[in-house]
């Protein structure tokens, strides 16, 4: 990477958003920890992002601006504002209520950063502080009706600019936001802004050259799109060193095994299947709780592999589909985000593993991901796969997995995608899945009693899996799906459909 931005996270559930603003802007980014600053020779710029906390707590989180201040452009964005202002001699008083919403702000100083911005544009705000005084040698160059919006340190106070708002730029709310990001990225931190899905496979690809040399790579593949484009990247930087593996873990929908073995033939992947049911089936008998879950998962595909590679003395490393948004989720690495949960390939990994791991998309959203492998030529029926999470319907059936509740899950899900595909909705949305309750309720059929489990259908809409919508399937599709899933599957007598949102619900139920 030779242009790179650096956001610095300290706890705003829109650092995220941040990082999506400016890849969509094409240009690379990374989120890093508040106290954690990388010493890079590739940033051009440092954006310091929001925080549920105050700057006037007596546990602030802290940042020596010595490190970035007068050394990169900065912007600081909500606590990053204020931070910036606290710490230079402003001052930032508590507000009496909660600025939360929509407001209107006015450019009251022609600057680079509103260049193309209206004169008075929608924005977003969310704090609970006021800056009620810049510092000295800082000017405002925007404000609302009621508070500073924006300023900036004068020109040649010092060699690269500071910027600060306190709105969210990042919001869609913020209408203009995006070119005010373009602005700072382009107009102030100099960047071309030409990180392209083509640029990006070239520089994996030579990274991948020089990490893994002459050895080789044993793969995971699971016939999602992570995986797939994880092993043609690698494949294409060490063609047939490379050895995949495809695991049944007797947690797949109904018949994916034999489905997806086909689907990869002709792309040029050495892949073998290895038919590990039993193995997870008895290894997950008992367990209740999900996160205990992934961890058994987790630790018998590495198990798995490890017995593969056992056939391969050559093989180093351990290939994974790791995404961004499983790293955010998985590991609080990012600041002072807590842990939403783990997932089988990241932190769940145990101690003991012998391979090396090499995972060339960690730093790329799901979006990106399949921008990547359209580019590498990833056939349409493998690149426009739901997402199906690693640990399959471990984590669908809810509390403990038996086999049998497996077969009803599978056999329900199958009902499922199949009347989304005949309708033309499955490629409408972003993921689908069903999820086996760990209830059962009273029901009749035939004038008989039934007593019975219950499935939830969950159908969302999304970009990165970041944050997701659920879908508004149509309630006729809906009642067919219930009514096939009910007589068709014995041992399920009700259907539900979730209509939660991320966030504050997971995709997953587990």
């Amino acid at each position: 990477m030779n242009e790179l931005i650096v956001i610095l996270d300290f706890g705003s559930q829109y650092t995220q958003l941040i990082a999506r603003r400016l890849r969509e802007l094409n240009v690379y980014c990374e989120i890093y920890p508040f106290n954690k600053f990388p010493q890079r020779d590739d940033t051009k710029a440092v954006i310091l992002s929001g925080s549920p906390f105050s700057v006037l707590d007596e546990n602030a989180l802290d940042f020596d601006l010595d490190k970035i201040v007068g050394v990169y452009p900065v912007l600081g964005v909500c606590y990053g504002a204020q931070l910036i202002a606290h710490k230079l001699g402003g001052k930032v008083l508590k507000s009496d209520k909660r600025e939360y919403g929509k407001a209107i702000m006015t450019v009251t100083e022609p600057d680079r950063i509103f260049e193309e911005v209206e004169p008075a544009t929608q924005v977003w705000m969310s704090h609970g502080d006021s800056i009620t005084k810049v510092p000295e040698g800082f000017e405002i160059i925007a404000r609302t009706s009621d508070i500073v919006a924006a300023y900036r340190s004068s020109d040649n106070m010092y060699t690269y600019p500071v910027y600060c708002f306190q709105f969210h730029p990042e919001v869609t709310h913020s209408l203009q936001g995006k070119e005010i990001l373009y602005n700072f990225i382009h107009e102030i931190a100099g960047c071309k802004c030409e990180w392209t899905p083509a640029s990006m496979i070239h520089e994996t690809v030579e990274r991948l050259k020089n990490e893994l040399g002459n050895e080789h790579v044993l793969m995971g593949l699971s016939g999602g799109v992570d995986s797939t484009v994880a092993a043609c990247l690698i494949h294409r930087a060490i063609g047939d060193r490379l050895h995949c593996v495809f695991i049944d873990n007797g947690l797949l929908r109904k018949n994916e095994f034999e489905d997806v073995l086909s689907s990869y033939k002709g792309m040029g992947l050495n892949i073998k299947g290895v038919n590990a049911a039993d193995l997870f089936l008895d290894g997950l008998s008992g367990v209740n709780d999900p996160e205990e879950k992934r961890k058994v998962i987790g630790r018998l595909f590495i198990e798995v592999f490890e017995e593969e590679s056992h056939h391969l003395p050559e093989v180093k490393w351990l290939g994974q589909g790791t995404i961004y948004p499983d790293v955010i989720e998985s590991v609080s690495v990012h600041g002072p985000s807590v842990t939403i949960k783990s997932h089988h390939n990241v932190g769940g990994l145990p101690d003991k593993l012998k391979l090396k791991l090499v995972e060339p998309l960690r730093m790329l959203f799901k979006d990106e991901v399949r921008k990547v492998g359209k580019e590498l030529g990833v056939p349409p029926h493998l690149l426009n796969r739901h997402p199906f999470p690693g640990p399959g319907l471990g984590i669908r059936v809810l509390g403990e997995v038996t086999r049998e509740k497996v077969r009803l899950c599978q056999e329900a899900d199958k009902i499922y995608t199949d009347n989304l595909s005949k309708s033309g909705w499955y490629e409408k949305v972003w993921q689908a899945g069903t999820i086996l309750l760990p209830v059962q309720s009273v029901g009749v059929m035939g004038d008989e009693r039934t007593y019975e489990y219950a499935v939830a259908l969950r159908c969302v809409n999304s970009l990165d899996g970041m944050t997701a919508e659920w879908s508004h399937l149509p309630y006729e599709l809906l009642a067919t799906i219930s009514s096939e899933i009910i007589n068709q599957v014995k041992g399920i007598n009700r259907v539900v459909y979730d209509i939660s949102t991320k966030p504050p619900a997971t995709i997953e139920w587990e």
